[in-house]
């Protein structure tokens, strides 16, 4: 029968459980509760020794003064007669480590301690500073606490006047202290400036040569302002010049509109222009084209060298003399430029009234052109020449930067050494930090020994002891104490608890199983099993053996512990009547041959038993197999171990007990072993070896762990199912006290 890997725990199955090596705070606190009888002796002890030591103190006696240490330049204010003279500072923060170690420091309790040699000889600094504490008072602001300037000085002794004469004597020394290192940080201060003011003197003076050679070198007085005024000058020319770019444009473009109107270039179109606007040269137009015409109608009827053709020839030639003088007078000294205007006169100079405006437009729009070029190229070179100014004009700032700030911090310095030389002459009388007294030392007051605070401390030591000494004592305890402790230990499954029965239940209660009670039965055994939470739990753990084997039948069960004590017989009685109140039919069978008790348990005869059958080769008799519904009405079959044989182990491995358990088995649903302990013998080892599976029962508190691992590896070759927490605390108990 394969063996299942499920932990049942009150029905529920759950994976196995690894073993923890670090114990969780439920398992401290059942460590505690177990143990409370150290814990609470410990205690007890514990809060005895404190009172005693508590009886046995000397009163102790606390007194107390506060000073105020503030900053004489966070609080000065300005005057009426020197209005600019003022130190306020509100930022200037008190650093109070440094106040507090000043405070505590050897030299000023050395001082305090000397003024009180005469009445207290035994005084020294190390004993001073054990009982002096010194700290500062905090306020709320917010969620926040913030420490304020005023500090507490708190002095202990078992001696009521000193406390008020050490704290006394400390005043003394710190108000002493304040005004010496007031005049001592002052006259500091004032030799400190004395000695920087001819070194910042020399230092400015410097400065000041060195940026005036810089201005003579480079011919200047302010570069930033030359160098801005030079950038907006490249701005405004750089504006000027995209002006003119677009004027330019848009001249070239008529230009070239009117050009190629014209079809003429701009000199020629002023010479046709100039001659269309002369009447004379008009007029000599005319004549030369009357006599074109005359001369066309001649040749059309004469030939040229007819009279008549020659005399128009010579006269047509005469007007053309005359047309190229009128073309001269009227042009004068651009009179050269017809050669290059075609030389043609007549086509020259006969402009219509729209030509002329084009013509004229024309040479406008050259000379707007022209003028746009040269603009443009004087642009040009000005922005040229700008940018080459300003090239240079980086280093020159960066020089003129470095120069300028030192000359002003320099200036500046020597400005607030002069100032503060003077203001720290009229301040001689006062320093950085000024200590006050706010509460003055009294008479101590008893603050010891306070009981509530002893006992309370002894009360907490006691308690870690107390636990201390329960975890030592538990750790050197190798019992197993819970359910909890065994699916630790084994890696088997948990099939159920059996719950301890209270001493209440001592006496039978008013719940019973439905078959009658024997008197001859033993009392304790029919105790338990009639008492109603022991009968669920075993009807849990049959239910649970029936889960756990997948619904494959177990006809054979043996039962054993790895100890004696255990409560094996009870759970395998407790088991055989829930599997008969479940309707079938159940052999108990109680094979320890050594020391049987089950027929005690029971009162049943023991004469013959399963010793008996062992050693008989006839067939199993009625007499063996008792019904112990005859004796105690329990619906189950029993058979007794029988008489003691002198070698239980040879009749145990036995083939004649292989057959009885087959032959049992085929006679009953469920046999039901009740075996020997596991540890020292082998006789549960022989037992199990012929039945179906093995059940492990584990008492609480008996067994340790060693020794149930021992007994578990035993057996877990030979199908042991499962472990049974015997004597266990069960939840389920609660449904009972809330219906009882």
């Amino acid at each position: 029968m394969a063996q299942s890997n499920l932990t049942f725990y009150n029905g529920n199955p759950s994976p196995p459980q690894q073993v923890e090596t670090e114990p969780g705070y439920g398992h401290l606190l059942n460590v505690l509760v177990r143990r409370r009888n150290w814990v609470l002796g410990i205690l007890i002890a514990t809060l005895a020794a404190t009172a005693g030591v508590t009886l046995v103190m000397r009163p102790t006696y606390r007194s107390t003064m506060q000073l105020m240490v503030d900053s004489n330049y966070r609080t000065r204010q300005a005057s009426p007669e020197n209005p600019s003279f003022s130190y306020a500072d509100p930022n200037v923060e008190i650093d109070n480590a440094t106040q507090l170690n000043v405070m505590r420091s050897a030299q000023l309790l050395q001082r305090a301690i000397d003024s009180l040699k005469p009445r207290y000889s035994d005084l020294t600094v190390e004993k001073l500073q054990k009982k002096l504490a010194v700290s500062t008072i905090q306020e709320q602001k917010g969620n926040e606490k913030v420490n304020t300037s005023i500090f507490q000085v708190t002095y202990t002794d078992n001696n009521r006047a000193k406390t008020r004469d050490v704290l006394m004597a400390l005043q003394t020394v710190y108000e002493q202290y304040n005004v010496s290192q007031q005049k001592q940080r002052l006259t500091r201060g004032l030799a400190f400036i004395n000695e920087q003011i001819p070194q910042a003197e020399t230092r400015v003076s410097q400065a000041e040569s060195a940026l005036e050679r810089f201005r003579k070198s480079q011919d200047l007085i302010d570069p930033e302002l030359q160098s801005k005024s030079l950038i907006e000058s490249l701005a405004a020319l750089q504006k000027d010049q995209q002006t003119n770019q677009a004027a330019l444009a848009s001249a070239r473009t008529q230009y070239l509109a009117l050009q190629s109107q014209l079809n003429r270039d701009p000199r020629q179109a002023s010479i046709a222009a100039r001659l269309s606007q002369s009447s004379r040269y008009q007029a000599l137009l005319n004549e030369i084209q009357k006599t074109e015409v005359a001369l066309v109608q001649q040749k059309l009827r004469f030939t040229e060298k007819t009279p008549f053709v020659q005399t128009l020839l010579e006269q047509r030639q005469q007007q053309a003399v005359l047309l190229r003088q009128e073309a001269q007078r009227v042009l004068g000294a651009d009179a050269g430029a017809l050669a290059s205007a075609g030389g043609n006169l007549v086509s020259i100079g006969q402009l219509g009234e729209n030509d002329l405006k084009f013509a004229s437009g024309l040479v406008e729009a050259q000379v707007s052109f022209l003028a746009a070029q040269a603009r443009d190229r004087t642009l040009a070179v000005n922005q040229a020449q700008l940018k080459g100014e300003l090239q240079r004009f980086p280093a020159l700032l960066a020089e003129f930067n470095r120069l300028q700030p030192n000359v002003k911090i320099n200036r500046e310095t020597l400005e607030q050494l002069l100032k503060a030389k003077q203001e720290l002459g009229l301040e001689i009388a006062r320093g950085a930090y000024d200590w006050q007294t706010l509460e003055q030392p009294k008479l101590g007051k008893k603050v010891g020994p306070s009981w509530l605070k002893n006992l309370l401390a002894g009360g907490v030591l006691g308690l870690m002891l107390g636990g201390a000494a329960a975890l030592m004592r538990e750790s050197s305890d190798d019992s197993v104490r819970t359910s909890e402790d065994l699916t630790k230990q084994l890696p088997v499954p948990l099939l159920g608890l059996v719950p301890e029965l209270p001493l209440p239940e001592v006496t039978l209660g008013s719940r019973s199983l439905s078959f009658r009670q024997s008197d001859v039965l033993d009392p304790s055994t029919m105790q338990v099993l009639h008492w109603a939470p022991f009968r669920e739990s075993l009807d849990l753990i049959y239910k649970n053996l029936q889960l756990i084997t997948d619904g494959a039948p177990i006809n054979s069960l043996v039962i054993t512990s790895a100890l004696a004590g255990e409560g094996k017989s009870t759970v395998a009685l407790g088991l055989a009547i829930s599997a008969a109140r479940l309707h079938q039919r159940v052999l108990l069978i109680d094979a320890d041959l050594r020391r049987p008790g089950l027929h005690k348990q029971l009162d049943l005869p023991n004469e013959q038993g399963l010793s008996t059958l062992l050693m008989s080769d006839r067939f199993l008799g009625t007499n063996a197999v008792q019904n112990a519904n005859t004796y105690s009405d329990l619906p189950i079959s029993v058979l007794t171990a029988g008489p003691t044989p002198t070698d239980s182990v040879k009749l145990l491995s036995s083939k004649r007990m292989r057959d009885l358990m087959s032959m049992f088995e085929q006679s009953y649903d469920l046999v039901i072993v009740d075996a020997p302990p596991t540890l020292g013998i082998v006789d549960a080892i022989l037992a199990a070896s012929f039945c179906d599976g093995a059940l492990l029962v584990g008492r609480m508190g008996r067994v340790t762990r060693h020794e149930v691992t021992e007994a578990a590896n035993t057996l877990s070759r030979l199908n042991l199912l499962g472990i049974v927490a015997n004597g266990a605390s069960n939840p389920s108990n609660y449904y009972y006290d809330r219906i009882a």
